[in-house]
């Protein structure tokens, strides 16, 4: 009757201390010796299911203590926690070499839970030994898992405590989800020639931050079990009632999630409870346990509370900003009126002043437009049937939003006429777009017919002109996008010498009959007066395309020359332009003469870092051809025995452009006939050529001899006595 008496008394006691740790299932014992036992686990006929089951035994040891296992097993449990964490002793793996047999005796290590991982954050796997290795096997996600890791040494001067880099001890990380683990020692000699060591090798998991590795441990390791953190979930496809519904371990006050890397659920209290959220969470009193912000009075709610002010004060109490504060109605009203009548005023004077910023905008645009012709140019355009249909009037802000507002990473030339910028339409076409530094406004009709009749332009080896803006300061030219850079670039570039002599004579014959057509075959002849290797830019396919027409000049038909300002580059003007300012086509053939020459020797139109005879490219060249020396300044990888009587054609050509005499230059139409007709004797040998076309290639003088030249850097300076009035162009329509 006493012991009846007294089990009843330990229930009750048992009962009464549940609830307020909140931790076993009431009715039944939440100890056993030092450890705690939480629901879902708890002894027979108190914890969830099978899984979570603790058996409570008593020790061999004097006085006599309870420990805690797992279930029937003898996994030895230390320390459960209700967040996931379950702490048990495991047993090592040893393999240690017997002496009189001469053979080993492995032990193995097994750790089989069916519903517990193994943590991957808090554990390791851990070899001890001087001729060991060790492998770790299990399973993850359902598929087999082994690794293994390694440990030898020679001496203990060379083991480090502390320290498992692999010299007596050996150490690697967890993968997260590992279950079902064996884990097998080894020895790779049978620890045979083994020194003042253990002849053993010792491998386990042990909790990361429980192990710390003594030199010492390889003659004789002081335990044979190590603390080993599982991680715990409640399998939702074995427990029946949990198959039902997702949550239903969970009681109430408490919600289900999803752990990281661990199979099934968990339970957790909802905001403003706390307790065993598998038995059932209680409210919080945060007004009687301090909890609250309020700065008068809480009252405490069902997972919450609220803080209340005294009557005739106002806002709701809490101190974060929000103290009790006196009614004042009249004055919070004004105050509040005030505050809202300054804020529709500062709205209303911002779209103000962002309308009248929006009319000077435009206006200014307007003013513009009509400045640089606008009007103008609209007229014409409307009264020509031959624009094209993509030739545009662009406004300023699709120029400005297509270079980011002409940034400087979009400017792909500079130069004496003005700047040009690579922009990208709406349309994602690639442009070229030129920004003249300044703009005349006498020549502002000038100006608006020269755009009339680029326009209409329609070449392949001129470079287009799309559209123009007239809403800026100085007017913006947009051109086609041209991708492989400028001829100077080729020809005296880093990668000349791959510059062929094929690509050469296809490249000026191409541009000769640009310049051609241009003379002679548009509505009013156009004289470029900047031609250079600047100017005329390449594709992908090296096709040529003449350009920049900053310096360009209409003339009319009723006139053969005009008087201007002289304007050009340094080594490629024409001497007789320069002397008399009178520009005429034959001007273009003089500088298309330079090129030629360019083309030839590789060498700049101009270089100081030579001798004075060869300062300038256009005299030194003349002067070698007069001296029987034209082929020690050719660049040498362009001649071959089967182009040198062409070679030869091509530089008399070019002296003929040179002659100081206007008159005596062949017209550009001569010379593109000229270089197509030895350009198709290039491309095709078959070709028959007629005798008086022979004769006519052929009446060259055939005093040459061979040589090459030397570069140097270019210069748009020379020529004193004109410097104030000559302009270096930018290479524009790039």
């Amino acid at each position: 009757m006493g012991f009846g008496r007294l089990l009843l008394q330990l229930v009750l006691v048992g009962a009464l201390i549940a609830p307020a740790t909140a931790q076993a299932k009431p009715g039944c014992l939440h100890l056993c010796g030092n450890v705690k036992i939480p629901y879902p686990f708890g002894m027979q006929g108190c914890s969830l299911n099978e899984d979570f089951l603790i058996t409570c035994k008593k020790t061999d040891s004097k006085p006599p203590q309870r420990q805690a296992f797992m279930g029937t097993s003898n996994i030895e449990v230390t320390n459960i926690t209700i967040d996931g964490e379950l702490q048990i002793k495991s047993w090592a793996s040893q393999s240690c070499h017997n002496a009189s047999t001469g053979e080993e005796d492995p032990i193995k290590s097994l750790l089989t839970l069916s519903n517990f991982t193994v943590s991957s954050s808090k554990n390791k796997f851990t070899v001890v030994g001087c001729d060991s290795y060790a492998y770790l096997r299990g399973f993850r996600q359902g598929k087999p898992y082994s690794a293994g890791c390694m440990s030898t040494c020679d001496s203990l001067d060379y083991v480090y405590n502390k320290s498992c880099a692999g010299s007596g001890c050996c150490q690697i990380e967890i993968p997260d989800g590992l279950y079902s683990v064996n884990v097998t020692a080894r020895s790779f000699n049978n620890h045979t020639g083994i020194l003042d060591f253990s002849p053993c090798t010792y491998a386990f998991i042990v909790e990361d931050e429980k192990f710390n590795f003594s030199s010492q441990y390889l003659k004789n390791i002081p335990q044979d079990k190590f603390p080993v953190i599982l991680e715990w979930s409640i399998d939702n496809t074995t427990n029946k009632e949990a198959s039902r519904r997702f949550s239903s371990a969970c009681g109430h006050n408490a919600t289900s999630y999803r752990p990281d890397n661990v199979p099934g659920y968990r339970c957790r209290c909802e905001e403003g409870y706390d307790g065993n959220p598998y038995l059932g969470c209680q409210d919080i009193d945060e007004c009687n346990k301090g909890l609250h912000n309020c700065s008068h009075q809480c009252i405490n709610l069902d997972g919450s509370y609220k803080c209340t002010c005294p009557k005739g004060y106002t806002e709701d109490g809490r101190n974060d900003g929000q103290r009790c504060t006196p009614h004042h109605f009249p004055y919070i009203i004004l105050a509040l009126g005030v505050s809202i009548g300054f804020l529709v005023l500062l709205v209303a004077i911002s779209w103000i002043f962002l309308f009248i910023r929006q009319r000077r905008l435009k206006e200014l645009k307007e003013k513009f437009f009509q400045k640089n012709g606008g009007l103008i140019l609209q007229q014409k355009l409307s009264m020509q049937h031959e624009i094209p249909d993509i030739f545009k009037i662009f406004t300023a802000e699709e120029l400005k939003e297509a270079t980011n507002n002409y940034d400087d990473s979009t400017i792909v030339g500079r130069g004496g006429f003005g700047t040009v910028y690579k922009g990208i339409l709406a349309d994602n076409r690639e442009v070229a777009i030129k920004k003249s530094i300044q703009v005349d406004e006498s020549q502002k009709e000038q100006f608006i017919n020269e755009v009339v009749v680029l326009c209409q332009i329609k070449h392949k080896n001129v470079v287009r002109l799309l559209g123009c803006c007239l809403e800026t300061e100085v007017p913006l030219l947009v051109y086609e996008f041209i991708t492989n850079g400028t001829l100077f670039k080729h020809v005296h570039g880093r990668n000349a010498s791959d510059f062929s002599w094929e690509t050469r004579l296809k490249i000026a014959a191409e541009t000769a009959g640009a310049l051609s057509y241009l003379h002679s075959e548009t509505s009013v002849p156009i004289v470029h007066r900047d031609v250079k290797t600047a100017n005329i830019l390449l594709d992908a396919n090296y096709t040529a395309k003449v350009s920049d027409f900053g310096a360009s000049r209409l003339v009319p038909l009723d006139e053969m020359q005009l008087s201007t300002i002289v304007q050009g580059t340094l080594g490629y003007l024409d001497p007789e332009y320069m002397r008399t300012s009178q520009l005429t086509e034959k001007s273009d053939v003089y500088s298309f003469g330079v090129v030629l020459v360019e083309l030839l020797t590789g060498r700049k139109a101009l270089c100081f870092d030579g001798p004075e005879e060869e300062k300038n490219l256009a005299m030194h060249f003349l002067s070698s051809i007069k001296g029987g020396k034209l082929f020690e300044i050719l660049q040498k990888h362009i001649v071959n025995k089967g182009n040198k009587e062409q070679v030869k054609e091509v530089a008399q050509l070019a002296k003929r452009c040179l002659c100081l005499n206007g008159e005596e230059r062949p017209s550009m139409k001569e010379v593109a006939t000229e270089l197509e007709g030895l350009h198709m004797i290039k491309m095709h040998p078959w070709v028959e050529v007629s005798t008086e076309e022979t004769e006519y290639l052929l009446a060259r003088e055939e005093s040459f001899t061979s040589g090459h030249g030397n570069g140097c850097i270019a210069s748009s300076a020379g020529f004193d006595s004109i410097k104030d009035h000559l302009v270096v162009s930018v290479g524009g329509g790039r």
